[in-house]
């Protein structure tokens, strides 16, 4: 069964990384012999556009043309020398006035959803993650010096009202520990 490379370019756009051929294989319903026919017509199908489809021993990925390396880098380098805008600007005062934080606690105190604008400060090597050490899964985010490099300062506790604020976070947080010490009580 012959499988028009439509689905595995799909699939492949939608993951943003390498697919396992096998695991692709497998979601498309196709033989070995039948993934890499479909691989090889997606190949000869973009030809002269924008993407081309990378291929290991083991995997697949689609990949930005290099014959287009320039536009895309100046792309994204304007892309990253853009203000960070409101949204980046508060995530990236908690992270830095609490010293780390996970995505939850972003969310917490800006109120809304922040799984995008922490993928941009990541994606703009001003945040880092690393997993949590508490026993629980999940990433804590932590200012890199570049962040501190794009507010003008060597070190965090130079940022405006650093101590005010960072002393006023833990009394806050002091308070809800006993809020909820006593709700559970």
């Amino acid at each position: 069964m012959f499988m028009p490379p439509i689905l595995l370019e799909a699939m492949l756009f939608a993951s943003g990384e390498p697919i396992e051929k096998k695991r692709a294989a497998a979601l498309l319903g196709l033989s070995a012999t039948e993934m890499d026919q479909t691989a090889e017509t997606l190949r000869a199908e973009l030809v002269g556009r924008g993407l081309v489809l990378m291929e290991t021993e083991h995997a697949l990925e689609l990949r930005t043309a290099p014959e287009a390396a320039g536009v895309v880098r100046q792309f994204t380098e304007s892309e990253f020398s853009r203000d960070l805008g409101k949204a980046g600007l508060e995530a990236l005062a908690i992270i830095l006035y609490r010293g780390s934080a996970t995505r939850g606690e972003i969310d917490w105190v800006r109120g809304v959803n922040s799984s995008a604008t922490v993928r941009a400060l990541m994606l703009r090597g001003l945040i880092e993650g690393e997993e949590d050490t508490h026993g629980r899964r999940r990433i804590r985010y932590r200012a890199t010096t570049d962040a501190l490099a794009h507010l003008g300062v060597s070190r965090a506790d130079a940022l405006p009202r650093y101590t005010e604020f960072t002393t006023a976070l833990a009394e806050t947080e002091r308070e809800e520990r006993a809020q909820e010490g006593e709700a559970v009580a």
